[in-house]
């Protein structure tokens, strides 16, 4: 048979392989590839009856050869199966308990009181900064035990009613008591390690901290000048009667002139020519005679 003149063929070529062919050529080179990375002896779902076939007991089909198990086990059906069953496996499956934490074993201390204490307020010369320096005395601390602190806030007691202006230190160590400082709650300054810093003793049993607060930025402000009084208008007198609505002529001033000062001459003495006599009092007024008292009037009774 001539193959040259068909289409897509080439000289010395036996031809275009048919769609059976390359399914055939496709499934050798699957089984040749699951045959180098897959032990079929150890899928549980491959068995061989006794016709010498082969069958896929998840899938209930049958194979003549290997390759086409193999073909079977990549293809969608058989990988839809296996997820079936491995969500039904896990469903069935009981649960089982979460593995145990580690248990840590809660050492128990008999409360004997409050340990002793000092405070020290401090203050840095150069910039105004202020510090607190606490020394607490533990001299009966356990073995193997160190104090702790820790700041809390207002919002975490359960003692005082909150009030977001302080804050509070708290000291801890066994088997003493915890005790703890109302402070003002503001920002501690921890930029350099001689401003924050603890120190435990374990020869003197006794616990040391110092903490400092930021220093406040005040904003200056510019000086206020002072401010020119205010000019008051003059209240005017009222009109006279009979001349409401009338305005009065430009050249009369809407108030009296202040007095002229005089300028040489002091001013005229009581008694001198051209001085006004001074006033007497006033007369006395007539005195009016009481009004007469009314009629009184007579009743019989009988």
């Amino acid at each position: 048979m001539d193959f040259q003149h068909r289409a897509g063929g080439k000289t010395g070529t036996g031809g275009v392989a048919s769609w059976s062919e390359s399914n055939r050529d496709r499934r050798e080179r699957l089984r040749q590839l699951a045959l180098e990375t897959i032990d079929i002896n150890k899928d549980p779902y491959f068995m061989k009856n006794h016709l010498g076939s082969y069958e896929c007991k998840l899938c209930l089909t049958l194979h003549n050869n290997e390759g086409s198990y193999l073909a079977h086990t990549q293809g969608k059906k058989h990988q839809a199966n296996l997820a079936r069953r491995a969500a039904k496996e896990a469903k069935e499956a009981p649960a089982q308990p979460a593995p145990e934490k580690a248990r840590v074993d809660i050492r128990k201390f008999v409360k004997i009181g409050r340990p002793g204490y000092k405070v020290t307020k401090q203050r840095e010369p150069e910039n105004g900064q202020q510090s607190l320096l606490f020394q607490v005395d533990y001299p009966e601390v356990a073995d193997g035990v160190g104090p702790r602190h820790r700041f809390m806030s207002a919002y975490e007691q359960k003692v005082e009613p909150p009030d977001r202006k302080w804050q509070y230190l708290l000291f801890a160590a066994e088997p003493y008591e915890t005790i703890a400082f109302k402070v003002p709650s503001r920002e501690v300054d921890k930029s350099d390690k001689r401003k924050f810093w603890t120190l435990w003793n374990k020869e003197t049993k006794q616990f040391f901290l110092q903490f400092s607060y930021k220093v406040e930025q005040k904003t200056e402000f510019e000086p206020r000048l002072p401010r020119e009084p205010l000019q008051r208008t003059p209240v005017l007198p009222p009109p006279p009667p009979g001349t409401q609505g009338a305005l009065p002529p430009v050249d009369t001033p809407m108030w009296p002139p202040p007095p002229m000062p005089h300028h040489g001459a002091p001013p005229p003495q009581l008694g001198a020519p051209g001085a006004q006599p001074p006033r007497g009092p006033p007369p006395e007024m007539p005195q009016m005679p009481p009004p007469p008292p009314p009629p009184m009037m007579n009743y019989n009774v009988s």
